[in-house]
């Protein structure tokens, strides 16, 4: 019997839901997700607020947009046929490619038709009396499901600056996360643009191949590391699928879910002719290698963190022609690898051109956008178009952008307003029925191979549920209390935790999250699977099920 069938509200009147499970967002975990409970023989409706699937690979557009992980190691896993069907052509695939696998997706296991596009989520309450959740959409209609899964996203919540007059500028204005579908014409243009992350090292390396001048406006540099990028041979494809059960049992036992082992060797016990050695053919080779591969106490030992950075800086200096342009793009207030390390193809060699321009905007601070362009405390800049890239309330921000209620109308981003307290990343206590896939606290990585599992242990739940008869699985306080209290200790001493990023939650331009935070559990994913596969394995017996 369907769920949706059986339900009982205080009254005692029967009443039944539109569906047994809604899923918020088809991207690459919404879309698994969709797949998964379908296979349970679920009635289920995804709301998505674009007009396509994708997620991040349908709303960044931006020039250069990429992957960071390997191609290969990035899609799903879970068909065979789907991964005897699709080649990459490069082995960092580019976002048009990545939107048309996420599309060739939904259409092999025909998904489209429980997915609602074109529509924004704006509340969500849990109804005590039926155990439901009930989804309030943004032109006010409502819809009920017994169960309610969040596939929301990490980077879904984009973030403008908090500077006066961005309303203002004449000229044509954009967040790289909301990019134009049409593109952006940049050829003789004058641009200026905000921000160098990773989002803005893909973009200006892209803009200044053909921009008549563009201004890079910095605040914090960060550590970059070449690409490497390259084309697929068909002839190498074929050797990558024949690889497959390799490549995804090495990612399986790797921290980070990617290809990049951690080497067992102390940075400090090695000697400076091996250790740099070392360092040069990871600098030399494709992808993470150099952050994910590199000595096993660099992310941790502040001596060993201190070491890698300086051999980063030289390279840095080294690439960029002008010595005082070199030293601004040094970060001096974090070590390497202590954010999320953006890769490039030739972003160093740009500050070459005489037609790029980089601002400190901690030396002549930008004071408002005027109707030409951007005011600094030295001078004005006028230009054609201005680009945001200006990043995302991370992880937890797309959360706080529903209107989340749960028993006795508490709201989410209340419980959450000190950081997150969850069971495994997935529950929230007083949350009931409200399960999330990669959620704060889950084990994050390479992002299709951490979503796959945390899809499939949701989904796990929802089975036992079914299987015993069960109309409410809860977090109790036990449980968030000491999964979080074990998250927040699995932090301390690892250098991420300790820096202002996305992957700390920190955004200057969000009331509340300027300090950092642990959001992620950090002990690696092996043992984020082993903890989560135990606790099914026992029944939950951290759940209150009812």
């Amino acid at each position: 019997m369907s769920i949706a069938e059986a339900a009982t509200n205080g009254a005692g009147v029967a009443e039944e839901f539109d569906f047994d499970a809604i899923v918020i967002g088809a991207g690459v975990a919404g879309l698994y997700q969709l797949y998964r409970l379908r296979e349970l023989g679920l009635r289920v409706r995804t709301f998505e607020a674009a007009s396509g699937v994708g997620g991040t690979w349908y709303w960044n557009r931006y020039p250069g947009a990429r992957f960071d992980s390997e191609s290969w190691t990035y899609g799903y896993s879970f068909s065979k046929e789907l991964l005897d069907e699709w080649d990459w052509s490069e082995h960092f695939s580019p976002q048009p490619e990545t939107e048309r696998y996420l599309n060739f997706v939904a259409d092999k296991f025909d998904l489209r038709r429980d997915i609602q596009f074109n529509t924004v989520v704006t509340a969500a309450h849990y109804r005590e009396a039926s155990r439901s959740w009930e989804v309030v959409l943004a032109d006010g209609t409502r819809h009920s499901a017994r169960f309610l899964i969040t596939a929301i996203g990490i980077l879904s919540a984009p973030t403008m600056p908090n500077i006066p007059g961005v309303h203002s500028f004449k000229g044509r204005s954009c967040h790289t996360h909301n990019w134009p579908k049409e593109g952006v014409d940049f050829a003789g243009k004058r641009v200026g643009i905000i921000g160098t992350g990773a989002t803005a090292v893909q973009t200006i390396q892209e803009l200044a191949k053909t921009v008549g001048h563009l201004t890079i406006f910095q605040r914090t540099p960060n550590w970059c590391a070449p690409l490497h990028n390259g084309k697929i041979s068909k002839e190498e494809m074929a050797d990558i699928r024949a690889r497959y059960p390799e490549i995804l049992a090495l990612c399986r036992e790797t921290p980070g879910c990617y290809i990049h082992s951690t080497d067992p060797r102390s940075t400090l016990e090695t000697s400076p002719e091996d250790r740099v050695a070392f360092w040069e053919k990871r600098y030399a080779e494709p992808g993470f290698g150099i952050w994910q591969g590199n000595f096993q106490d660099m992310l941790h030992d502040r001596a060993a963190n201190a070491l890698a950075s300086a051999f980063i800086a030289d390279k840095i200096r080294k690439r960029v022609k002008d010595p005082v342009i070199a030293e601004k793009l040094i970060p001096k207030n974090h070590g390497f690898g202590t954010r999320r390390v953006p890769l490039e193809t030739g972003y160093y060699e740009v500050y070459n051109q005489p037609n790029v321009e980089l601002v400190d905007i901690l030396e002549t601070p930008i004071e408002r956008i005027t109707e030409n362009g951007i005011q600094t405390s030295r001078k004005e800049y006028e230009f054609d178009i201005i680009i945001y890239a200006t990043g995302f309330d991370a992880i937890s921000g797309a959360f706080d952008r529903i209107d989340i209620t749960g028993v006795d109308g508490v709201k989410l981003k209340d419980v959450w307003a000190n950081g997150p307290l969850t069971y495994l990343g997935v529950f929230v206590e007083g949350f009931p029925n409200l399960l999330m896939a990669m959620g704060p606290h889950a084990g994050l990585g390479n992002y299709t191979r951490t979503a796959e599992y945390s899809v499939e242990w949701v989904t796990g739940v929802i089975r036992y549920a079914r299987e015993h008869g069960l109309t409410q699985v809860a977090a109790t306080p036990k449980g968030v209390g000491e999964w979080t209290d074990y998250v927040l200790a699995l932090g301390q001493g690892q250098l991420m935790n300790e820096i202002g990023s996305w992957m700390t939650g920190v955004n200057g331009n969000v009331e509340g999250k300027q300090a950092p935070r642990v959001m992620r559990y950090s002990g690696g994913h092996p043992a984020y699977r082993e903890h989560c596969d135990a606790v099914a394995a026992a029944g939950y017996p951290q759940l209150a099920l009812a």
